[in-house]
């Protein structure tokens, strides 16, 4: 063994405690820290030939890196839709390295009957029938990307093609139905070969995100074949929800696959004041739902969940003949795209066992009310226009001024991170320049809410001049 590898083997302990001393420097700051900043491109050093050890590796980047670390997990992020890490969560993630299991066998180790457990813990948040085959991704988009690829199949199917055998140029082109889909549905189509211009975009209710059902029924009946629905459980932008239920009735009537897509609308679930966003979950054929957004688990973790797991095993059957058979030992690398699986479920079980159902549906009305508290604070500006109702935990703003361009308001949220204190990302509502403001971190309280809106009110002020001066004319709402 080398000797700096026979070195760190019994200095172990002494390691751990000094990352867990670097690691305890970030988080006593993370009411402090910077949440948002633009860092340099670094100037790339040359490979070593030689080691210096683990505790001087932790020394260098505690000197040349740490400091430079953004806040993401803190309280005052505000920008895509970012949880933070909770401290159940944080124990069970250094676990996971730790133990450095790979999450596949059923029987090797207790990694995957955990992983079990988690998924079953998640059909019962999320209201899911017990029918549902579930397990852990990457994220949000290999989770909609597997949707989509058990819909592909299951199109296939209704033409009597096995896609997984035959590939997808033995069927017709298939068409996708959304509203508002997320971009990552778009990615995914451009990995899957169905192409972005299959994408039929359907009309959205007046000043709404949601999608018209009307609408729907009437490209439906048009196509004369079967399609993929994406459905929207929480759009980015404004938490709109599709009629989840109106379109899975639409089912006994046409054949379409439905995947519902509700990364972090999904945990409407938790709370008697939004749970009925997600009536209608269990028409679903595919659900996507992100751990690492709204249930504060560190990066990175989501779950994909469908009622058709033999469509999967023929999508995602491993045929190494040394991996058995699949009905007898139902591992997940038969299932999933990955043959070799970090043991992502383990945060989410630490999570959900250490604060149950009702910490996490404490976290999610917290930050609703938070959001609903900024958004009450934008309308009675006369800086900023409110742009949608506040739904959940999403703010959608524009400011209040004719002529503003997305650089504009690029401009304007660099300034607002420069300030240190808040950080936001910008978007589009329906061509409108606009800021979103998405509420999601464990930590978040009020004072959190009330100081982004000092914060953009103060940064606002100060940098006017370099906007127009004339009103423009949104409808505020």
């Amino acid at each position: 063994m080398h000797p700096l590898l026979q070195h760190d083997k019994q200095q172990q302990k002494d390691i751990l405690n000094h990352a867990v001393q670097l690691a305890q420097v970030y988080l006593e700051q993370q009411e402090s820290f910077p949440p948002g900043r633009n860092i340099p491109d670094l100037v790339l050093e040359d490979m070593p030939e030689k080691g210096t050890s683990a505790v001087q590796a932790l020394e260098y980047f505690k000197q040349h890196y740490a400091s430079q670390i953004t806040n993401s997990a803190g309280p005052r992020y505000f920008g895509f839709v970012t949880g933070g890490s909770t401290p159940a969560a944080v124990a069970g993630d250094w676990l996971v390295s730790a133990y450095d299991q790979n999450a596949c066998g059923s029987n090797d180790s207790i990694a995957p009957q955990v992983e079990r457990q988690t998924i079953h813990f998640f059909k019962q948040l999320f209201g899911l029938d017990e029918i549902y085959f579930g397990s852990f991704v990457t994220g949000a988009t290999v989770s909609n990307q597997i949707g989509l690829t058990l819909g592909r199949q299951w199109i296939g199917e209704q033409q009597g093609k096995d896609i997984a055998v035959e590939g997808a140029y033995s069927i017709s082109p298939i068409k996708v139905f959304s509203a508002t889909p997320h971009s990552s549905i778009l990615k995914s189509m451009a990995i899957l070969g169905l192409g972005k211009n299959s994408l039929v975009r359907i009309d959205t209710l007046p000043d709404r995100e949601a999608i018209d059902i009307a609408a729907l029924e009437r490209e439906l009946k048009a196509a004369q074949q079967p399609v993929l629905v994406v459905a929207n459980a929480g759009t980015v932008n404004t938490v709109d929800f599709d009629d989840l239920e109106a379109i899975g009735k639409l089912k006994s009537k046409y054949i379409f696959w439905l995947h519902v897509d509700a990364a972090f609308g999904g945990f409407a679930a938790l709370s008697s004041r939004y749970a009925h966003l997600m009536r209608g979950i269990n028409f679903a054929d595919s659900i996507t739902i992100d751990a690492h957004k709204w249930l504060n688990v560190p990066y990175d973790a989501a779950m994909q969940f469908t009622r058709h797991k033999k469509t999967q095993l023929k999508v995602f059957q491993n045929s190494a003949a040394y991996l058995g058979d699949p009905e007898k030992s139902p591992d997940y690398f038969h299932y999933t795209p990955e043959n070799s699986r970090r043991w992502r479920a383990l945060p989410s079980w630490f999570t959900l066992k250490a604060y149950g159902r009702e910490g996490h549906r404490e976290i999610v009305e917290r930050n609703c009310d938070v959001a609903y508290s900024l958004g009450e604070k934008l309308k009675a500006s006369a800086e900023f226009t409110l742009l949608a109702p506040v739904r959940m935990n999403v703010v959608c703003f524009t400011l209040k001024h004719a002529g503003i361009t997305f650089d504009d308001i690029r401009a304007y949220l660099n300034a607002v991170r420069d300030d240190g204190r808040v950080f936001f990302t910008p978007t589009l509502y329906k061509g409108i320049p606009a800021i979103r403001a998405a509420i999601s971190n464990w930590q978040t309280e009020e004072a959190d809410g009330q100081l982004a809106f000092d914060v953009l009110t103060e940064v606002y002020q100060a940098i006017r001049h370099t906007f127009a001066t004339t009103s423009v004319h949104i409808q505020t709402i």
